[in-house]
């Protein structure tokens, strides 16, 4: 077990639970890391609700509502795109907040543009606070989107 990891989703937790909040996970290059950072910790439940992963584009159009017409102009890794993820987890779940992220993680598939390690990150409440980050991280796929993982649950905490 990470104890870095692990010590963040305990302290995500205790903070969502002070709130008497629920979050919900929509995750791309993670995977589904972000959820079982969170789900590792026991009681989790009564905070965690629940987690999208959506790999492909056409996931996120079909369990998120991402419209194919961003992911056509901006792309799977942009801020629009984890603009519109997190609307479509707290869309399609009774959670009072929710993340995502997307990015790439490498080792191939990055451009001039967009180069391997760039992660797109948004967080928002059902009140309709939203904020979003760009982060370019360095070192092998494991490197990239463990550090993704980290900022994913940094930044929940900052949605008071």
């Amino acid at each position: 077990m990470d104890r870095d990891l692990y010590g963040l989703s305990e302290r995500c937790g205790h903070w969502l639970r002070a709130r008497r909040w629920t979050l919900a996970t929509a995750e791309s290059c993670t995977g589904g890391w972000v959820a079982k950072a969170l789900t590792d910790v026991p009681g989790s439940s009564s905070w965690f609700e629940r987690g999208f992963v959506t790999y492909t584009n056409r996931a996120k159009q079909e369990l998120l509502g991402v419209r194919p017409a961003t992911l056509e102009r901006w792309g799977a890794v942009s801020e629009q795109t984890v603009r519109e993820m997190v609307a479509g987890a707290l869309h399609h779940s009774p959670a009072t907040a929710a993340l995502a992220v997307s990015g790439i993680a490498g080792p191939t598939g990055g451009t001039p543009d967009k180069p391997v390690g760039l992660v797109w990150f948004a967080w928002g409440r059902r009140d309709g606070a939203l904020y979003t980050a760009q982060e370019h991280f360095t070192g092998d796929r494991e490197a990239v989107r463990r550090q993704s993982v980290l900022t994913a649950l940094e930044g929940v905490m900052r949605l008071d």
